[in-house]
């Protein structure tokens, strides 16, 4: 007899939807489907790269409706929303994160095993978008995810680069620049919006004009136009239902092809607009040694502050009539002062599109923005000509101009006579070809300026911008920073994050402070040697990596002395070369000697046009070649360069490391989150009591930090004392045989002339101090050697590190930001269950 059909509505199956459904048939078949149906493909004809675009948008579909739910939530409850502009965002791969925050690691790796594929090799496949050049771009990256784990309504800006930071290939041992192809294959993860599109002005002249009302105006005429596109990324928060979106904006010709010059057989003139006009999002930092390169730099920076003001513009209005109350809606923050025009643009936007007077326009402007600093280098502070700017943005010049007309009138009321503190704080540089000075207008267009450590924070006030803090000292507020857990211990140390889970469960990954609970077993046998066995398995497969990639055998029993970061002289990836050479100096003088063996790892990458930094890498690669080739050696030192060091080849690092070098010259470094990163995951400290490390030793206890050097204090008045490195070299034995080792063409086949511009910087200069902390340096690596031979003592002095590391999570320091500077409070996201009815268009309705 046939049975009657049961209405669907009331079927007791739950079936779940594929676009949704996180259990592991739905995923295999979700993944199937977007095999053939997105990429087109059978299995049996499908590439690597297929199964990873597939699993990725598989991935996407599930951010997709938490994403959608969280915009329309801030927009129907009209929340503040930071917005954070920065012209870098170094994400680092995509898939893992995902993985990680919507916990669906297991299933996922069981619904692609069941699929006859490796997780693992997918994982690897994903190529690392390039975005930033080091910790400035990877500190965005770590806050954006604090922003969506905290609950916090957020949207992240910048520039959607063609080609990141470049490819680093070693040739010969020096750098060699290879174009980062990241987007090759396309970008599963990211959304164009062109239906949002905006306009940017570049160039032209200004017009004086009367409107309506006979109020004096100012019209932009400008000489070419530039559209940005929207391109968002979903950023997930760790167990939460927020996605926030990383919005980056391409550069589009306003009009891609000229039909004029295409019939009259001028072919490149027909596209030349648009080549033009893509140049501005093609490449991360090009080279400013020339002017070209100058004037795109500053049209990179305008172009993304300007779509990204008018985007903020537009959200506020769709939710209320006017920009009087844009503060109360929008805290925007500068990171740095690359985005530092928007003062100007939108004074500008303000102005002279939305008809505001000066007085409440400036008003807005300041309760709207705030800046963080992150150098104390004067060549770092960001300036550009005059010229430039009047040829580049003449309406944002006469505006910058105007600012700082009113705010010296006041500073003269207030300090009357003062002629040398009008031109210190001047936004205008006329000590020579005139300049503008963006870290200056920042800090008069922020109503809060933050440093990035505490030291930095007072090395601001006490120097860089001494002037402004004498004018607003409530201005000036320090934001240490962070590092997410999420990403830098259970992503790229799971090892580790099993053994916490263990003990305490999950909670630690959004409160790291509940790790101390743990040091109740610092003295545990048991739980010692399970501390031991997880280093030593990550330093397994760093050495993998370094047989694979290097072809160089590097025992996992050695201490793994490691400093990864960009290449600059200050960080003095140098001082640590020359302890290394010191070493092998002792080992040919008496190959019989005790050496703790040691494995030295670098990586970093050097800016294209900083010669000094590259001559360092191309010293670390000779060192490497002959100690590593040395019967004399035996193996108890190896040298080695990663090279192309990205956030991914840093989830390799860190969990490996026993030493973290953090030995730049104290008063240089502002913070630092390498060096948090690495104490994060057991690694010891050797450094000066400079940025962040000053901080990591308060909380790490002064005994379980290897502090060697200089203060900023004393490398301050050594030098005011009249600093001579040629004292140093003559009178140190040690430090002598070292550079007379390289003079002498040792690592160089010869060649005295190699390594003698970095040779003659440090004897005749030395700018970084680095012979002044040469002894201080070799004694404590000395006394790092002896505790390692210390297993336990060893031991016990990592887990107190990792343990104790709490406030260097960036969840600490976005609540701070939150509560301090930004004004702005959580918004939790409830999601629906999934049904037919609010799953899509109700189109017969």
């Amino acid at each position: 007899m046939t049975q009657p059909l049961i209405p669907i509505d009331q079927c007791p199956i739950q079936i779940e939807d594929d676009r949704t459904g996180t259990n592991v048939e739905t995923l295999k078949r979700a993944f199937a489907d977007n095999l053939f149906y997105l990429q087109g493909k059978y299995e049996s004809l499908a590439t690597q790269d297929d199964f990873y675009m597939a699993l990725a948008y598989t991935l996407r579909d599930r951010l997709l409706n938490r994403w959608l739910k969280t915009m329309k939530t801030y927009m129907e409850k009209d929340v503040k929303v930071v917005y954070y502009l920065s012209a870098e965002f170094l994400m680092g791969r995509h898939m893992g994160n995902s993985l990680i925050n919507l916990h669906l690691y297991d299933r996922v790796r069981q619904a692609v095993e069941e699929s006859g594929l490796d997780l693992d090799e997918i994982l690897e496949h994903e190529p690392d978008p390039g975005l930033g050049n080091g910790g400035l771009g990877r500190l965005a990256a770590c806050f954006v995810d604090s922003l969506a784990t905290l609950e916090i309504p957020a949207v992240g800006y910048g520039i959607r680069y063609e080609f990141g930071i470049f490819t680093q290939a070693i040739r010969d041992g020096w750098q060699a620049e290879v174009p980062d192809k990241w987007l090759r294959f396309g970008n599963p993860w990211e959304i164009a919006h062109p239906d949002q599109a905006v306009e940017v002005k570049l160039g032209g002249h200004t017009e004086m004009y009367h409107n309506e009302k006979g109020e004096y105006k100012v019209r932009w005429i400008p000489a070419n136009r530039v559209v940005g596109i929207p391109y968002d990324t979903p950023v997930p928060g760790y167990d939460t239902n927020t996605v926030n979106p990383l919005r980056l904006w391409r550069a589009e010709a306003s009009d891609d092809f000229n039909f004029d010059a295409f019939n009259a057989g001028n072919y490149d003139g027909a596209v030349a607009e648009k080549m033009r006009s893509e140049t501005i999002s093609k490449v991360l930092y090009p080279n400013d040694n020339t002017p070209q390169g100058k004037q795109l730099r500053l049209e990179q920076q305008f172009f993304f502050v300007s779509c990204s003001l008018q985007d903020i513009i537009r959200t506020h209005l769709l939710r209320h009539p006017s920009l009087h109350n844009l503060h109360d809606t929008a805290a925007i923050q500068l990171n740095d002062t690359h985005p530092a025009v928007a003062i100007a643009e939108m004074m500008r936007l303000l102005m002279d599109e939305h008809e505001m007077d000066w007085n409440t326009a400036w008003r807005v402007t300041q309760k709207t923005f705030s800046y963080t600093n992150h150098t104390l280098l004067p060549e770092a502070l960001e300036k550009w000509s005059v010229g430039l700017f009047e040829y580049l943005l003449p309406r944002h010049l006469e505006i910058i101009y105007e600012i700082n007309r009113r705010f010296l009138e006041d500073v003269k009321r207030w300090y009357p006579g003062d002629d040398n503190l009008i031109s210190r704080l001047s936004l205008i540089d006329e000590s020579g070809e005139k300049y503008v000075r963006m870290a200056h207008l920042a800090c008069v267009g922020s109503h809060a300026v933050n440093g990035v450590a505490a030291l930095h924070t007072e090395l601001l006030k006490q120097d860089t911008l001494r002037d402004f803090y004498k004018l607003w000292p409530g201005k000036f507020i320090n934001k240490t920073n962070g590092v997410t857990p999420r990403r830098w211990i259970l992503m790229c140390n799971p090892k580790l994050a099993e053994l916490y889970n263990s003990k305490i469960g999950e909670g630690w990954l959004k409160d790291l402070s509940q790790l101390k609970q743990l040091e109740k077993y610092v003295d545990d046998p048991d739980f010692c040697e399970q501390w031991r066995e997880v280093k030593l398995h990550n330093k397994r497969q760093l050495a993998q990596y370094i047989w694979e990639h290097n072809g160089i055998e590097v025992d996992p029993h050695s201490m793994f002395d490691i400093q990864v970061k960009r290449i600059h002289e200050y960080k003095r990836q140098h001082l640590n070369l020359l302890h290394i050479i010191s070493l092998y100096n002792r080992i040919k003088q008496n190959p019989d000697q005790h050496i703790v063996p040691c494995t030295f790892i670098f990586g970093g990458k050097a800016a294209p046009g900083y010669f000094m930094a590259k001559l360092i890498i191309k010293l670390t690669n000779s060192v490497a070649d002959i100690i590593n080739h040395d019967p004399d050696v035996r193996g108890r030192l190896k040298v080695v360069f990663l090279n192309n060091f990205n956030v991914s080849l840093g989830q390799r690092i860190y969990p490996a490391a026993d030493l973290s070098e953090q030995v730049s010259t104290a008063g240089k470094e502002a913070s630092g989150t390498g060096n948090m990163k690495f104490a994060m995951n057991g690694a010891m400290t050797i450094g000066t009591l400079d940025g962040a490390n000053i901080e990591i030793r308060e909380e790490a206890g002064a005994e379980n930090f290897f502090l060697f050097g200089l203060t900023a204090q004393e490398v301050a008045d050594t030098k005011a004392k009249g600093y001579n490195p040629w004292d140093y070299y003559s009178s140190n034995p040690s430090l002598k045989a070292v550079i007379d080792r390289i003079a002498d063409g040792y690592f160089s086949h010869g060649d005295k002339e190699l390594f003698k511009p970095l040779l003659d910087s440090l004897m005749y200069h030395d700018q970084y101090m680095l012979f002044a902390d040469y002894q201080a340096y070799v004694d404590c690596q000395k006394q790092v050697a002896k505790t390692y031979s210390d297993q336990d003592k060893w031991t016990r002095m990592s887990i107190l590190n990792a343990l104790r590391m709490a406030k260097f999570s960036s969840d600490r320091t976005i609540r701070e930001y939150c509560n301090e500077i930004w004004n702005v409070r959580s918004v939790p996201i409830e999601m629906e269950e999934y049904s037919q009815e609010n799953a899509g268009l109700n189109l017969g309705k």
